[in-house]
């Protein structure tokens, strides 16, 4: 490299499992990580815009997002000014090589993040992207039945689907499509296969807005949004385990399991197997078949804010805080606590100027209305906004 590592042993990640011990991930192990898979990797980053997503101090504390390229930066890493939705715009950084890779490493980056557009086309997106999120107590197995489903879907409708695990509870599926359509089209044809998705499996799947109305997986078609971002192919997450966000093939997809695919094991599988997304630019496909699915279906159902009894108990600055005070207000109200599902309790992350922060709302449409907590007074009330003059202030 053209350049140095600083602080090559600082730990990102405390101790991942390996197959003789419980090491440390240190920068240099992940840029080491990185350079394995580089071809895969820049497949997913390589000439598009990204969003540094930098864990300055591992994985044990939240991570900040940073939009706008550092001023000092190697010759080898370009920038191109995305303009976002707020009438803000920010130069952000592209990178083209294993040299781009390792630089974005050592600014902290774990996981990439890259705008679904080219820099040479900003306004055009060149990939569809369905996100699987499920909601909680969904297993494994049903994810993936949906994941059968949205391939399904994209084939029926031209388009050449490739799989990967997300590398945290979800599942990703891309398709190529030539830079034809504006963002805004390509969202309404995610919606379309969100929408199709849950018409063929609605015991499996949803596609309703709000997260309180939502049972299942929830494909998430607003992904497609203009200013939003996904980890990449080949990303390393944030979990305990370093999982990667995988490519696989479909005849991989039925029995995966996403643990098995950690920083540890997935530079050997890529060394042996190849990337499995080798050839997805050989043959983009059109989103027209899509968009007179779209015709077809209508608009959507507006959706309805409010519909549901809900209580807010709690913003805080990071997931643990959040839970903390979810335990406080459990044990404040345990009779009500016990009659809940999995899916009344909400844990929205919520972006700030810089970095996520976290909310926690309640639905309490199964519990019996005079036994309802009113809203109180957060038992946490975090403002990311507080002290913040820039030009995102809401």
């Amino acid at each position: 490299m053209p350049w140095e590592v600083s602080h090559p042993d600082k730990v990102v990640f405390p101790g991942v499992p390996g197959e003789n011990d419980h090491a440390p991930v240190t920068k240099q192990d992940l840029i080491d990580y990185y350079l394995s898979v580089a071809p895969g990797a820049l497949r997913g980053v390589a000439g598009r815009p990204m969003i540094l997503k930098r864990f300055v101090k591992g994985i044990t504390e939240e991570a900040i997002f940073q939009k706008r390229a550092p001023e000092k930066r190697p010759d080898f890493v370009d920038v191109a000014e995305l303009r976002y939705a707020r009438g803000t715009s920010a130069k952000e950084a592209v990178i083209h090589d294993a040299d781009g890779l390792a630089w974005a490493i050592n600014l902290g980056c774990v996981d990439l993040n890259p705008h679904p557009v080219r820099a040479t086309d900003l306004d055009h997106p060149d990939e569809l992207r369905v996100d699987l999120d499920p909601m909680p107590g969904v297993e494994w197995a049903q994810i993936v039945d949906v994941a059968m489903v949205a391939k399904e879907v994209l084939e029926d409708h031209g388009l050449t689907p490739w799989p990967k695990t997300s590398g945290s509870k979800g599942f990703h599926i891309y398709a190529r499509i030539t830079p034809d359509w504006a963002f805004k089209q390509v969202r309404l044809a995610a919606e379309s296969v969100a929408r199709e998705v849950e018409r063929r499996a609605p015991d499996l799947a949803t596609s309703r807005w709000w997260k309180e109305d939502r049972q299942g997986v929830f494909v998430d078609f607003n992904q497609n949004a203009k200013d939003r971002t996904v980890a990449s192919a080949y990303s390393v997450r944030a979990t305990p385990d370093a999982r990667v966000s995988t490519p696989l093939t479909w005849d991989e997809v039925p029995g995966c399991d996403p643990a098995r695919f950690t920083i540890r094991t997935v530079p050997a599988r890529f060394a042996e197997r190849g990337d499995p997304w080798e050839s997805m630019d050989d043959a983009p496909g059109s989103l027209d078949a899509l968009l007179r699915l779209a015709e077809e279906l209508g608009p959507a159902e507006k959706p309805v804010k409010g519909s549901k009894p809900l209580i807010e108990v709690a913003r805080a600055k990071t997931r643990d805080e959040a839970t903390a005070a979810l335990d406080v207000w459990r044990d404040r109200y345990p009779d009500v606590a016990e009659l809940l599902q999995p899916t009344d309790v909400l844990v929205d992350g919520m972006r700030g100027p810089s970095s996520v922060w976290y909310r926690i709302r309640i639905n309490l449409e199964h519990v019996p209305e005079p036994i309802r907590p009113a809203q109180e007074v957060l038992i946490a009330d975090y403002s990311p906004w507080h002290g913040y003059s820039g030009r995102q202030a809401p």
